[in-house]
């Protein structure tokens, strides 16, 4: 046979003549034969199994049986295998050919000379390939032997360093994936695996709780685990039994025991599984999770309820609810394996799953505004701005009546920050104010008016005032509270029974006239004006006094010149919203006119306010109209913001000043406005905040409110005012002690009780223990003792021996107690002290005497008695404010007679009787109830006994606790919870409990205090790492603790009232930029003015924070119609002089 078999007849055809040009075709060598025999060898050792051998070095030549092949290849996988071992052996020695033998080439290479490197001793051995031996070139006895040998797998490095020698080819350890001396943004060098690793069997990666089947194993619900089936009524065993296989036993198996199921302790389809009976293809599809059947159960009553009674709006509410909690349970289709794993559904089909539920709820029910605001909020989530404005419009156009729609619209639009202008908001909230006065009015006839809507209207109005002081109009704001309380309480009979539209038409040509306004000096009100306009008008009167003539407003000099650009325009700017948030008007008697005006935008038109102006019939709500005006000006009262609309208010981090230390024992002192910037106190987050009070201006301004008030009202109204008035003046004196600003302290405590002294005076308040109480106050913070012991005395002298009856002479009692005990400082003696004098005086209801001695053991038992007596009288009847101070007293008679134990085991029973029934609950969760002053005074005694005396912090955080769990939004409690759990150093504790009191609630106040304390804490860590206030050494960890207060803060704007809330807001960007993240600071900036259009306070802090981009921030507060006090082009010309 030639070597091309198509060439084979060639050579073997002898009648054939021979051609010599097909020579090089045949090989003589090549013998057909063993070609022949090679090729079958080859097939066979294939298909054969391997055979257990050895072959002898000296045999000379391969059998042609398959058994020497099989030989061949087991003996080579023997070597392998030893040769993988000796390698094993040199790492554990660690041997210096190591790094030869563990060497990861790319190229492997099969040779003798690797061979002879692995097994020195065993040279002389031959190895068998597929076509012949191999053999040393002196054992060959003869030169037609077969010296030659086939190598399927060729070796590269043969070629690559042209030598087979093992000392030419390199060899080197490979660390890591890169390579050095290349360009690695140009060049990449893969690596490929050696077949060793390639080998290597695949770990198997473990299954940590937070993966996706872990987690579906937890999300199951559990089982319980008892040997009775009726495990009511029974007790909890200290173990649980094992059940044996008797039938007879209650809870034992009914499987009968066979040779699969020796024990009983598979189920019936287990058992035939495992005898082969079973049915496998069950086995084969993956059964569903488990599914909880309360939740099934739930699903199908929402459906049967909806489908019985489907006007049932709170019905469609819970169903729509329900579906959040739905999407953390496996859903209850789930049979093929790709459904199994849809625990959390996406948010798109979570919403429209909603959004269908509530268009057929609103089918049902076409006119409940409740489905069809919730419908809105939900298609928030796929609508632009501009269509769901268009969709609000057209709800409140179908149900003007409606406030509390008026006010989700009215929240919405401020929030909207590319439709947002100044000018565009403040229409709307006139536009609702004139729709719902004339729904209130009759005018509108087609929609009765609903029950609260006066009440409503007023709330929205002051949320109205607040976005205009907010967005730096106070000009507006001021001058719209003038306009409601003339239009209001200063309105003529003729116009009495005219239409709101009306009266407002009367309304303007005396707004317009230039007469003064309610505030303003010589200010004489609407009515006076139009009867003097039917007499003939006024007679002016030129005489001015030689002040009036001194008051000329003191220009913002600017010292330093060579500040930053940005600190100077945050100066003048905060300066002139201090010295210029009132209205500007021209003087007849300067012969001043509107063109004099530097600032026009400090002038205020009527159009500005007209539609705002409603009439308000509620003596309630009139009175309460000049309280929130007060409060507007930073004068503390009674007077509480809207809870609609409070955390919208909410922009000054005040809530978290700590507290004072001139705290009494029980009775707190709250600021003034907490939480919430007064007119003109405007600035940014790092520069802190003025003291209470304002300009001198302001200060008159605030003078002739009072004054104005004074003359409207009678009664106890009137003397809550003057009271009101007095605490104002205390307030600055307070903030003055605070500062030690000595002078200025002079001068306030001369003017403060100058102004006491003319209050006493007149003839309705010389008996008005109130009054008394407040003029002994000013008279002990100004260090006055003996003259506040004095006014102390007379007071109670005064009241007659009215006793545990009288509130006001219980409260004023309370209060001289208070101030003597915390000058005892521990109430070791304290029958001896004036507190007990005080406090004894008053349960015995006869004439007073002042304190002359030791009060005697006989009339400490004898007031204890009485107080007892009063106390089981007033729990009996209905709880009222004066009550309070009662309990006060009574608490603190024990407290200084018997110890801090019976005072809490007092207040513990009062606190007892005074919780309401299941049903009421929610009434007695506000934030003015009894409780929650009750717990106040509770915390405030723990709090001082803990200063004054050895005792555990333990009680104190116990009490605080449970009182923040009735009581979320009190700050005052927060802030003292705080102080206490410092003390501690326990963080863990703090933050489940925060986060307990979360979930219990809606309100906003336990975040921000959550993140208050991790900021305090991480403060505290920084002050640990830093030395000299310049070098950090980073030994605490400190990236947990920031990462948790972004989480917090991440988790709080994501809520409906945090979104809106501008504290929290400042907040977040302060911090983010405490951290250096200057350009992650600029995006949340852009992001809270996406949510907070309307805040001039944000733009102020990001003027602070960029400088680089002032202008473009000016731009931008232009752009919006915010107030801009000082453009930039005026801040230049200043410079410039």
């Amino acid at each position: 046979m030639a070597l091309f078999p198509a060439f084979a007849g060639c050579s073997s055809d002898s009648s054939a003549p021979a051609r010599t040009d097909l020579d090089w075709l045949t090989n003589k060598s090549f013998c057909t034969e063993d070609a022949v025999s090679l090729h079958q060898r080859t097939l066979e050792a294939d298909h054969q199994p391997m055979v257990r051998g050895s072959r002898s070095p000296s045999e000379p030549e391969l059998s042609a049986e398959s058994e020497g092949d099989s030989k061949t290849s087991k003996k080579k996988k023997k070597k392998k295998k030893k040769k993988k071992k000796s390698h094993s052996k040199k790492r554990k020695h660690g041997s210096d050919e190591d790094d030869v033998g563990r060497s990861s080439s790319d190229s492997e290479i099969v040779s003798a000379t690797k061979k002879a490197e692995s097994e020195p001793a065993q040279r002389q051995d031959s190895q068998i390939s597929a076509s012949g031996v191999w053999r040393w070139l002196d054992e060959t006895q003869s030169g037609t032997e077969e010296t030659f040998v086939i190598d399927k797998k060729g070796d590269p490095a043969n070629w690559q360093y042209k030598s087979l020698y093992r000392g030419d080819i390199a060899r080197y350890k490979r660390k890591g994936n890169s390579c050095l001396g290349i360009d690695r943004k140009k060049q990449q060098i893969v690596w490929e695996n050696t077949p060793g690793d390639k080998k290597q069997p695949k770990q198997v990666k473990r299954v940590r709780f937070f993966s996706k089947a872990a987690v579906q194993d937890f999300r199951c619900p559990g089982e319980l685990v008892s040997s009775h089936r009726d495990g009511a009524g029974s007790e909890v065993p200290d173990f649980i039994p094992v059940t044996h296989g008797d039938p007879d036993a209650p809870g034992s198996s009914s499987v009968p025991t066979s040779r699969v199921n020796p024990l009983g302790v598979y189920d019936s389809s287990t058992a035939l599984w495992l005898e082969g009976k079973g049915n496998r293809k069950e086995e084969d599809c993956p059964q569903p999770a488990p599914r909880d059947s309360g939740i099934l159960g739930r699903i199908e009553d929402y459906n049967r309820r909806i489908r019985e009674n489907p006007t049932d709006v709170q019905t469609w509410m819970d169903f729509v609810s329900f579906q959040d909690e739905l999407i953390s349970h496996p859903s209850m289709y789930s049979t093929s394996e790709g459904e199994l794993d849809s625990h959390r559904m996406s948010v798109k089909p979570l919403l429209e799953k909603k959004l269908s539920i509530l268009e057929r709820a609103i089918e049902s029910n076409p006119g409940s505004t409740e489905l069809k605001t919730a419908r809105l909020k939900v298609c928030a989530e796929f609508w632009e701005a501009p269509a769901m404005l268009k969709e609000w419009q057209k709800l409140v156009f179908l149900h003007p009546n409606d406030p509390q729609l008026w006010q989700q619209y009215l929240r919405f639009s401020q929030s909207q920050f590319s439709t947002f202008t100044t000018s565009k908001m403040n229409a709307v909230f006139g536009k609702c104010l004139s729709t719902l006065a004339a729904v209130l009015d009759g005018s509108m006839q087609s929609h009765p008016a609903l029950p609260g809507t006066e009440r409503s209207m007023f709330d929205i109005f002051i949320q109205q005032c607040h976005f205009l002081r907010q967005a730096g109009h106070t000009e507006k704001a001021v001058s719209l509270f003038q306009a409601l309380i003339e239009f209001t309480l200063y309105k003529p009979d003729s116009v009495k029974d005219m239409s709101s539209r009306e009266q407002v038409q009367f309304f303007e040509p005396f707004w317009d006239s230039g007469e003064s306004r309610f505030g303003e000096k010589g200010a004489k009100g609407w009515r006076s004006w139009m009867k003097q306009q039917e007499r003939g008008g006024w007679v002016t009167i030129n005489n001015l006094d030689e002040d009036d003539e001194d008051e000329a407003d003191e220009e913002f000099d600017i010292k330093d010149k060579d500040r930053p650009r940005h600190e100077i325009w945050l100066d003048v700017e905060c300066t002139r919203e201090f010295r210029h948030w009132l209205p500007w008007r021209p003087d007849p008697a300067k012969k001043q006119t509107e063109e004099d005006c530097e600032d026009p935008e400090r002038q205020v038109l009527f159009d500005d306010l007209g539609p705002s102006l409603f009439r308000i019939s509620s003596p309630g709500l009139q009175f309460q109209l000049i309280l929130s005006f007060l409060q507007f000006l930073g004068v503390p009262c009674g007077s509480r913001l809207p809870e609609s609309c409070l955390y919208l208010f909410l922009d000054e981090p005040s809530i978290f000043d700590p507290i004072p230390p001139y705290e009494r024992l029980l009775t707190s002192f709250e600021p003034p406005g907490s939480g919430v910037c007064t007119v003109g106190h405007l600035d940014t987050m790092t520069r802190g905040r003025r003291l209470v009070g304002q300009s001198k201006e302001g200060e008159d301004f605030i003078q002739n409110v009072f004054q104005s008030a004074l003359s409207l009202f009678q009664g106890e109204e009137k003397v809550k005012l003057s009271v009101y008035w007095l605490r104002y003046e205390i307030s600055k004196v307070v903030s003055y002690l605070q500062t030690t600003n000595k002078r200025k302290l002079k001068c306030q405590g001369k003017r403060s009780k100058r102004l006491a002294k003319a209050l006493l005076k007149e003839a309705s308040n010389r008996n008005c223990l109130a009054l008394w109480k407040e003029y002994a106050l000013l008279e002990w913070l100004l260090g006055n003792l003996d003259d506040a012991r004095k006014v102390f005395d007379v007071a109670i002298g005064s009241a007659g021996g009215k006793g545990l009856q009288d509130p006001e002479l219980c409260g004023l009692c309370l209060l001289y107690a208070e101030l003597e005990g915390e000058k005892l400082g521990c109430p070791d003696g304290g029958a001896g002290s004036r507190a007990v004098h005080v406090l004894t005086s008053l349960a015995e209801s006869s004439p007073y005497a002042p304190f002359s001695g030791p009060v005697q053991a006989l009339r400490i038992l004898r007031a204890r008695k009485a107080y007892d007596h009063a106390l089981e009288d007033c729990l009996k009847r209905p709880q009222t404010p004066g009550a309070l101070c009662f309990y006060g007293c009574f608490t603190l008679f024990q407290y200084l007679t018997v110890g801090i134990d019976a005072a809490l085991a007092l207040l513990v029973q009062i606190s007892s009787s005074c919780l309401p029934p299941a049903a009421h609950q929610g009434e007695a969760q506000s934030s003015h109830s009894t409780l929650q002053d009750i717990a106040v005074m509770r915390a405030n005694l723990l709090r001082y006994h803990t200063r004054a005396s050895v005792y555990p912090l333990t009680p104190l955080r116990e009490a605080l606790m449970a009182a923040l769990k009735l009581c979320p939004t009190n700050t005052s409690l927060w802030r003292m919870y705080l102080q206490t759990e410092n003390k501690f150093h326990v963080a863990s504790r703090a933050r489940r409990y925060l986060d307990g009191v979360r979930r219990m609630t809606n309100a906003l106040e336990p975040l921000l205090f959550a993140i208050r304390a991790e900021q305090q804490r991480k403060e505290l860590i920084d002050s640990a790492q830093r030395v000299n206030l310049v070098e950090i050494h980073s030994v605490f960890p400190e990236t947990g603790l920031s990462n948790r207060i972004k989480a917090l803060f991440e988790h709080s704007l994501r809520t409906e009232h945090g979104s809106r809330c501008l504290l929290l807001w400042r907040m977040y960007l302060c911090f983010t930029v405490s951290l250096g993240h200057r350009e992650r600071s600029r995006g949340l900036f852009y992001k809270a003015i996406q949510n907070c259009p309307w805040a001039k306070v944000l733009y102020l802090d990001a003027a602070e924070y960029f400088p680089d981009h002032l202008n473009e921030i000016a731009d931008l507060m232009m752009e919006k119609e915010l107030r801009v006090r000082v453009p930039l082009e005026e801040l230049d010309l200043l410079l410039e002089d």
